[in-house]
């Protein structure tokens, strides 16, 4: 290698490193990072795969993909199995020493899909930091069908910096969201302490000033502001419960029954399956079932609710159903209520299901479905 050609790598490498650091979102990083490589590489088309812990793999940044692969909305690259992520999911692919031909182009070759524009071959590298695997690094030229060392060499420097940078997302997500609960927690404290007490002694003057005064519109006057109190006092403990869950220590459906109970709501509850939900998971499940009861008891007009949650290996589906009095809601138009979007939200943000049933007279019943 020239000292002109180390000059050259070494500059490509602090290109890719600053784009790097700068990033915070994934998605962007990513597609980003691609194309800069590609253009100060000479490489042309290139693509990645992020895989997690369950082999699911996600084509997360792509380049310059010829139509034989971009067609149908890149439906060949999305779904399907190719030879460099099977050997990435068995561990036989460790480093980017491989010069694999690419199945999803010999597929669309064998369908007549479509121009492939000469590409047949691909290099492939496995994003890691540490013993930390992320996916796939794919690039390759039409016609090209074989990579030299330093090539290789470069791709597999350039990779691990992907691997480092993602590892640092994540923890970043990580410290953010514990960040994020240690603010509920202290805010939950805060109320508590301070508006909660102040509420309380509220109500004890009002109910004293009924007693003491023969008025009778004062008496009314006191008996309103006793009856505001202990109305914001129910707000106040229902608002704490959202910031802090109290009891989800006992479990989900334990936390979810002591809520609706706080809201004055008889509960039913049934548990079936056994699985240890991951903690993103389980916090999602309670912000949607909080919500999903606080509007059986505001708007349903019924007393009772039934919480149902069903746990296996690969997903968790909670239901919470009421006898209320129902509405119109067809599942083709909009959703009616901020609160129900934020449900839905919750529920699409972790690639899960939402339902939701109801109708006149006939109650109300929401089902969500979250993989694990």
């Amino acid at each position: 290698m020239t000292e002109e050609t180390q000059y050259e790598e070494i500059g490509i490498l602090k290109e890719i490193a600053e784009l790097l650091n700068e990033g915070t979102d994934t998605k962007t990083m990513l597609s980003d990072v691609l194309k800069r490589l590609l253009h100060v590489t000479g490489f042309q088309i290139g693509w990645i795969f992020l895989i997690d812990a369950d082999r699911k793999q996600e084509l997360t940044a792509d380049f310059a993909l010829p139509p034989a692969l971009a067609m149908n909305q890149k439906e060949r690259m999305c779904h399907g199995e190719c030879w460099c992520v099977n050997k990435y999911n068995n561990h036989t692919l460790n480093k980017a020493t491989n010069i694999i031909e690419c199945k999803r182009i010999e597929d669309a070759i064998d369908e007549g899909a479509g121009d492939t524009c000469g590409l047949t071959h691909h290099a492939t590298v496995p994003l890691r930091a540490g013993n930390e695997r992320f996916g796939l690094l794919n690039v390759g030229s039409p016609n090209k069908k074989h990579f030299n060392r330093n090539e290789l060499a470069l791709l597999e420097a350039i990779a691990y910096q992907i691997g480092t940078a993602l590892k640092r997302i994540k923890l970043t997500q990580r410290e953010q969201e514990t960040a994020l609960i240690a603010e509920r927690n202290r805010l939950a404290r805060d109320l508590h302490d301070s508006v909660n007490q102040l509420l309380f002694s509220l109500s004890l003057t009002a109910r004293a000033g009924v007693e003491m005064t023969e008025d009778v519109e004062v008496k009314q006057t006191f008996s309103y502001m006793q009856d505001l109190t202990q109305e914001a006092l129910g707000e106040m403990r229902s608002l704490i419960w959202q910031l802090k869950p109290q009891g989800l220590e006992n479990g989900l459906v334990s936390a979810l029954k002591s809520y609706g109970e706080m809201l004055g709501l008889t509960t039913e509850a049934k548990v079936t399956g056994a699985t240890s939900m991951p903690g993103k998971a389980e916090e999602a499940l309670w912000r949607i079932g909080q919500e999903a009861i606080a509007n059986c008891k505001k708007h349903s007009g019924a007393t009772d609710v039934f919480i149902s949650l069903h746990a296996s290996g690969n997903e968790a589906i909670l239901t919470i159903k009421d006898k209320g009095c129902g509405f119109h809601y067809n599942e083709d138009l909009f959703i009616p209520s901020l609160g129900l979007k934020s449900m839905k939200a919750r529920t699409e943000a972790l690639n899960g299901l939402f339902q939701l049933r109801s109708q006149l007279g006939s109650g109300t019943e929401i089902k969500i479905t979250i993989p694990l």
